[in-house]
């Protein structure tokens, strides 16, 4: 495939470095203990040289005296997000499942996992034969690119090219998508095309077009996908996944805060035109309640916030924050739900200015991925409760039943089919006064939940 970021081996132990930097006048591309060499300009804001490099190279962008960068399409870091990148090579993994196509979407059975928690990527490999002698036939997994710090959720990432080096390697990741395809299960992945994170995101000093001066989300700065490098960046990231480490599907994280349904289109268009073949697999998450993405040239399915919302106040009686829009008449909410996958449709939910939704009874209803609990729902609780600490076991029996059984797309969370009772809560590797402004901005980002007032939460 052809890409404009990263480098680009070119043969006989070199390879061609590129790095999108119109707010630069100079770069240079250091190699770690060999020579330096100025990068050429090029049209666009591009700068590019061809140098000698081989896998296991270590290299960086110069961009003046006292400020040095990794690749941001780095594939692999070298001392974290603020170190060196270092040169792989792609096509090097040994696959024993080449011929795997994946599944169809319709026996889509997910359990979500962190793949830290679960003791990285060889730690979850580990898991994969249960899993599949349970009956669940993907797993996804939290964000995996580099973060800040050894401890995330993912949403920080800050080099979604690179996996983050506490949870393995890029081998270790392909080595897992191979055992799981060898036991006839998917694997998708969870990617965040919204925000970076708020430590080790260069992007500014060279870039600063990347991002949409007009824009914000809750987690920082708006990524201008509008701009074709911004775009391409994003698309050909999609693609490395799919391509590279043959992941079955991805989950597009927070899309409503992305802002451009044009590129929503464009990028799920060019995924489906360069991988024919396979059973590859595009979810949503959007806030929204948007369908109109929902369709085989598209998007399968997206995550139904609605189902959890509406269970878990007919299982809870808890009506602050969000559920508040959930707690008149639940019963009849969740059978719409269950006949029509969204509840708000196009009202306007209690507490809200503004309109929810479009209609989406004419769909099948394997476009709705469901869920009693998920990484989101568990771990934005203040002290990170299960929903089995919060109810009786029976009716968490009966919710689970009512989950597996609907004509949804069911999705489970690590630990569900065990009857878990451990929290999972929010974490990251911050510290000081950054640690101080993710605490505030969360506490202010769930104001409508009184535990996020305690000031132990």
């Amino acid at each position: 495939m052809d890409r404009r970021w990263g480098p680009e081996p070119t043969g006989e132990g070199r390879a061609r470095f590129r790095l999108w930097a119109p707010d630069r006048k100079t770069v240079t591309l250091e190699i770690r203990g060999e020579e330096s060499f100025a990068m050429e300009p090029e049209s666009g804001g591009w700068f590019a040289v061809e140098a000698p490099a081989d896998v296991g190279t270590h290299y960086r962008f110069r961009l003046a005296e006292e400020l040095a960068v990794a690749d941001p399409a780095s594939r692999r870091q070298d001392g974290g997000v603020h170190g060196w990148s270092v040169l792989t090579d792609p096509d090097g993994f040994a696959w024993q499942t080449r011929d795997w196509t994946g599944r169809p979407w319709e026996e889509t059975v997910i359990e979500e996992v962190h793949p830290g928690v679960m003791g990285g990527f060889a730690g979850v490999a580990q898991r994969l034969p249960a899993l599949a002698e349970l009956g669940v036939t993907a797993v996804e997994l939290m964000p995996v690119g580099a973060f800040s710090g050894t401890r995330n959720w993912g949403y920080d990432g800050v080099l979604p090219y690179a996996v983050a080096a506490s949870y393995g390697s890029p081998d270790e990741l392909k080595a897992l998508v191979d055992r799981a395809h060898g036991l006839g299960l998917m694997v998708f992945l969870d990617v965040v095309y919204n925000h970076f994170g708020p430590d080790g995101n260069y992007l500014g000093a060279y870039a600063s077009d990347f991002f949409d001066e007009h824009a914000h989300t809750p987690w920082g700065g708006a990524v201008a996908v509008a701009r074709e490098p911004v775009r391409r960046f994003f698309i050909d990231n999609a693609l490395m996944w799919l391509d590279e480490y043959r992941i079955d599907g991805l989950r597009f994280d927070a899309v409503h805060a992305i802002g451009d349904d044009e590129f929503l289109d464009a990028m799920a268009q060019e995924i489906r035109a360069k991988l024919p073949g396979r059973h590859i697999h595009l979810m949503l998450e959007n806030e929204g309640n948007d369908p109109d993405r929902l369709k085989p040239a598209l998007y399968d399915a997206q995550w139904n916030d609605d189902f959890h919302n509406v269970l878990h106040v007919l299982l809870t009686g808890e009506r602050e924050g969000y559920y508040r829009g959930f707690a008149q008449d639940p019963t009849h909410k969740l059978a719409r739900c269950l006949a029509d996958g969204f509840i708000y449709q196009g009202e306007t939910p209690p507490g809200s200015d503004h309109r929810r939704g479009k209609p989406s009874g004419h769909l099948p209803a394997t476009r709705f991925i469901s869920f009693l609990q998920n990484h989101d729902q568990i771990g934005n609780r203040a002290k990170g409760e299960r929903l089995s600490l919060l109810v009786e076991r029976e009716r968490m029996r009966a919710a689970t039943a009512l989950l597996l059984l609907s004509p949804q797309i069911p999705l489970i969370f690590m630990g569900d089919s065990e009857g878990s009772r451990s929290p999972f809560l929010f974490f990251t590797d911050f510290h000081d006064e950054l640690a101080d402004a993710v605490r505030e901005g969360r506490r202010g980002e769930f104001a409508g939940f009184a535990a996020f007032s305690n000031d132990k939460a």
